[in-house]
């Protein structure tokens, strides 16, 4: 079951689910509007490697916004901290996004039961499009879970502005691969 625009905003204020700062205008009928917040990251080698971790390079977005380029990953992150340790969030791009030629989370927009933090957005855009710190990017909707549950206790928690990829971690070996 999804939640309803109302539920969000009930479930927001009695504590079943974060979203901080939270404000009622950027509730829809079943998903809460997510901005871009004032931090980008991209990679700055030619090749990322999977087993190691990858330098990047951090831009602010500017108050005249700042031009993302096609063929470049950026990493950037929502305006709000999100989670819950009740409902499955999954983030997608908004469709007014998608229609400038801007992909958003396209490949990994579900969160765990018991993250809490800013999400990570990928954002990769078919053409140079300019954006603008705290724009309405996303929405994220809210599903029931079933069964019990194992929360969330990785290595994105808590996180604040965006986060590389640490995929590197995983490996057998590791330190969180043991986790």
């Amino acid at each position: 079951m999804i939640l309803t625009g109302p539920e969000i905003t009930t479930a927001a204020r009695d504590g079943r689910l974060r979203i901080a700062p939270f404000e009622p205008g950027q509730v829809n009928p079943n998903s809460y509007n997510v901005r871009l917040g004032p931090t980008l990251l991209t990679y700055t080698e030619e090749v990322i490697d999977a087993h190691r971790p990858n330098p990047t390079r951090e831009f602010e977005i500017g108050e005249g916004g700042f031009v993302l380029q096609p063929g470049q990953l950026y990493l950037g992150h929502t305006v709000e901290e999100v989670g819950s340790d009740t409902f499955v969030p999954l983030l997608f791009g908004r469709s007014s996004v998608g229609r400038l030629g801007l992909f958003v989370e396209i490949t990994a927009p579900i969160g765990d039961l018991g993250f809490h933090g800013q999400w990570t957005l990928m954002l990769s855009p078919t053409r140079p499009l300019r954006v603008y710190r705290g724009m309405k990017i996303g929405q994220i909707m809210f599903f029931l879970s079933v069964g019990p549950v194992d929360l969330y206790s990785g290595k994105y928690q808590a996180a604040l502005g965006p986060q590389p990829s640490g995929y590197w971690r995983d490996r057998p070996g590791t330190e969180a691969a043991a986790r």
